[in-house]
């Protein structure tokens, strides 16, 4: 056999792993509400060819190979324990995965046995998008996927204002296509007589309204409903508490920063603060949830002095296509055609999720005419001097073990550009040939989706609310600054 009919082979047999892989990792989430990822890196939804490209990756960060053999094994081990809705990782469980079959479910049985309990399925929580644009169509997608057994988050509604005679078809499409993010992976169909979009199974009651106070969710079976508010319209309690004048409503979300007193929660900084009594938060902005772990993770590790966080940020629907008259300075001109500077409030932000950085940092922001994935430029002096390998090395072991990896990732490529970030989970992904570090000065650069990322921390706040956030298996080691 010559050596091309070889390679091929070891592709083919590679494949056929893959490919035996992607029921179990779909029955676990259906049957089981269990979400698997390898090192913080999630296989739910992915094709043959993006299950060996992700093991490829996390070899790529330093971690040793994983034998897709070893994959598939723990993934068979899995399906016997069926354990209740957690997050697994997979990528720490193969770890385990040695001698036969009934070894690898003896040792997994200890290191799962938050996830074998016998308790039952928590009840469903019904999920209402107050808004259907560029984040609630997005939230929209993530929670149809995550529908799994059915005992998390339930979307049952949205609420929008009617804008033409055949709006639910218009509406359908743009929940179908996206021009950014592609195809949404399923059917989308309606059902006109009931006013109701159906997706992937799941029917979504369309409510159209522009009084946040006056809708009776109950008349449509939803009760004790999160309401996710996603037109900013309404930014302080007093705005917000009209949601809660409508019958079915107990709590309140925004997704935007909010103002007065409001909690403003980054998922993994400070979302233990949400307390049972809360009944209106809100999920603070994109740039926001982008560098508070980060920064963060850095300031544990060497501690920050001040610092200057400059965003190269995506146009948005607040700007203009061409010119023409905005309240905004600057933002009537075209976002298309234009850099624009701007103000942004995410560095005096930070501190609302980390007080500990109140008064350190300053903010600015420039729009750039691209439609999604943006660029935070961190100017940091630090307590303790920091080099570019240290720091960048410390960076990537949090974006693999620590409790922020869901929040950050971490990539050395001298060929990544934004679109490269097109759908990550992760609220911010370091640049690590990016780093500069001289002494007690660092820059370092962190691009972000700042819808899907976004979304995703929504979605996770969310799930706080609802005390459905799954149990994260196994239990992570602590990431510490090495000598």
């Amino acid at each position: 056999m010559n050596d091309f009919a070889a390679r091929r082979d070891d592709w083919k047999a590679r494949e056929e792993l893959a490919e035996r892989m992607i029921p179990l990792i779909g029955g676990l989430n259906r049957d089981r509400d269990v979400v698997t990822s390898l090192h913080g890196h999630r296989l739910l939804g992915l094709s043959t060819t993006e299950i060996l490209e992700v093991h490829e990756r996390v070899a790529g960060l330093g971690h040793d190979e994983l034998p897709l053999e070893d994959t598939l094994a723990v993934l068979e081990a899995l399906r016997e324990l069926a354990p209740s809705a957690a997050s697994l990782d997979i990528g720490r469980l193969v770890e385990h995965a040695h001698g036969d079959a009934a070894e690898i479910v003896g040792r997994l049985r200890t290191e799962l046995a938050p996830a074998l309990s016998a308790s039952a399925p928590a009840e469903p929580t019904d999920v209402v998008l107050y808004g259907f644009g560029r984040i609630g169509r997005l939230l929209a997608r993530i929670l149809i996927a995550h529908t799994g057994g059915g005992s998390g988050l339930r979307l049952r509604a949205i609420v929008v204002r009617k804008g033409a005679e055949n709006d639910l078809v218009k509406r359908a499409s743009l929940l179908l296509r996206d021009s950014v993010h592609g195809r949404f992976e399923g059917s989308v169909d309606v059902d006109e007589e009931n006013s109701q979009l159906i997706a992937n199974g799941t029917r979504i009651q369309v409510i159209y309204s522009d009084d946040p106070g006056t809708i009776d969710y109950t008349a449509y079976g939803i009760r004790d409903a999160i309401v996710v508010d996603n037109t900013g319209r309404w930014r302080d309690e007093a705005g917000l508490s009209r949601h809660l004048e409508s019958t079915g409503v107990a709590r309140v979300l925004l997704t935007a920063p909010g103002k007065g007193d409001l909690k403003n929660i980054v998922h993994g900084i400070n979302h233990g603060t949400i307390e049972d009594g809360d009944r209106i938060l809100s999920a603070a902005s994109c740039t926001t949830n982008a560098i508070t772990p980060v920064l963060k993770a850095v300031d544990e590790a060497y501690g920050i002095v001040r610092g200057h966080v400059e965003t190269v940020h995506s146009f948005t629907n607040d700007q203009n296509l061409i010119d023409n008259f905005h309240k905004g300075d600057r933002r009537g001109r075209s976002a298309v055609l234009n850099m624009v500077i701007t103000e942004t409030g995410a560095a005096k932000a930070v501190a609302r999720a980390l007080p500990e950085l109140a008064g350190k940092l300053t903010g600015s922001a420039i729009r750039v005419p691209t439609p999604d994935v943006s660029l935070a430029v961190l100017h940091l002096t630090l307590e303790r001097p920091a080099e570019k390998a240290e720091i960048n090395d410390y960076l990537r072991r949090v974006s693999l073990h620590s409790k922020l990896r869901q929040q950050i990732d971490y990539v050395e490529s001298p060929e990544v550009v934004s679109t490269d970030f097109v759908g990550s989970h992760r609220a911010g992904i370091v640049d690590g040939l990016a780093t500069i570090a001289n002494g007690t000065d660092v820059i370092l650069y962190v691009w972000y989706d700042n819808e899907f990322g976004y979304s995703s921390q929504v979605i996770r706040v969310l799930e706080v609310m609802a005390g459905s956030h799954p149990v994260v298996l196994p239990v992570r080691r602590e990431v510490t600054l090495h000598a």
